[in-house]
């Protein structure tokens, strides 16, 4: 029987930390280990609750770093040796009372195929796609910014979002939000400490990396539902800055990928923002587009280490 351990890196979100415990308590179906990974500030960080759960055994740790990356990076070292499957979860999702129970039967139906790697859960209040109607003209998905299909990665770099599904899809990335993965190809892959802090696009790029060597798909009847926190992404100058660099440190290091689609998509995104600050008169987005103008230059460097290995062969 196939045993699961669920990592949950988190940061100064008691609340919601709570309220994801409470559903992983009332699943049908039993889980044998959970594994909090809590960067909280030293104000904010309060001993964990030694209480009986119903179905739950809970690994606390204390984490001096606030990153995603290295928070799941340390909880997979404290994986118990007889779990088969290690999952990672966002502290902002809640869970439907049979995810689990659905997602051991998908286990059971695929335990034969050896090229499973990776399975997604179902996030079921997904929202609604950004600039759709501009996606899914036919010259956007022609020059390759964008795609109809769930679950696939650009040459730009972009990935397509998975969205709701209605049914068992494979996919070429898994969000890290709600995740499990085979133990046993994990042994030699981490999350890239690059992807610091809140860590944008680090899920992208571990999955990416392993949908190469193995079959990734999302099971329509393991539900969740996320309630993104207030908190997480920084100011809007910040993250506009942070959506380019990791973009082009991404496209960097997965050589198949195209650096010249990659800023063409990424010329794209920021004049989306523009557009959204002016149709409403928010702030916010400006700031986002300054920020990927800061990006922009401080890129360069990546690029031309793209270039000079190109040049090497």
């Amino acid at each position: 029987m196939d045993k699961i351990a669920l990592i949950i890196a988190t940061k100064d979100r008691p609340a919601e930390l709570k309220r994801l415990l409470s559903s992983l308590n009332a699943q049908t179906e039993f889980i044998e280990q959970v594994i909090i990974v809590d960067s909280s500030s030293f104000q904010k960080r309060k001993p964990f609750p030694r209480r009986k759960e119903k179905i739950l055994r809970i690994d606390y740790f204390s984490f001096d770093i606030p990153s995603t990356s290295q928070q799941r990076n340390f909880g997979m070292t404290r994986v118990a040796p007889d779990v088969s499957w290690v999952g990672f979860l966002d502290d902002d999702v809640v869970f439907d009372p049979k995810a689990i129970e659905e997602m051991k039967k998908a286990l059971r139906k695929l335990k034969d195929d050896d090229k499973i790697g990776g399975l997604g859960f179902n996030q079921i209040n997904h929202p609604p796609l950004e600039f759709q109607r501009f996606k899914e003209f036919p010259l956007v998905e022609k020059t390759g910014l964008y795609h109809r299909q769930k679950g696939v990665v650009l040459p730009t770099g972009f990935q397509t979002l998975i969205g709701t599904v209605t049914q068992d899809v494979e996919v070429e990335w898994l969000p890290s939000g709600a995740v499990l993965w085979k133990k046993d190809i994990l042994a030699n892959h981490f999350f890239d400490d690059w992807f610091s802090g809140y860590g944008y696009l680090e899920d992208l790029d571990f999955s990416y990396a392993l949908g190469k060597k193995y079959k990734l798909m999302v099971i329509a009847a393991a539900k969740y539902y996320h309630f993104p926190a207030p908190s997480g992404r920084g100011s809007p100058l910040v993250f506009g800055q942070r959506e380019v660099l990791n973009r082009i440190y991404f496209v960097h290091k997965h050589q198949e990928l195209s650096l010249f689609r990659c800023y063409l998509a990424l010329l794209v995104r920021f004049k989306m923002s523009l557009f959204l600050g002016i149709k409403r008169r928010n702030f916010q987005f400006w700031l986002r587009a300054l920020g990927n103008l800061w990006g922009f230059v401080e890129s360069f460097p990546i690029a031309l280490l793209r270039h000079e290995k190109k040049c090497e062969y």
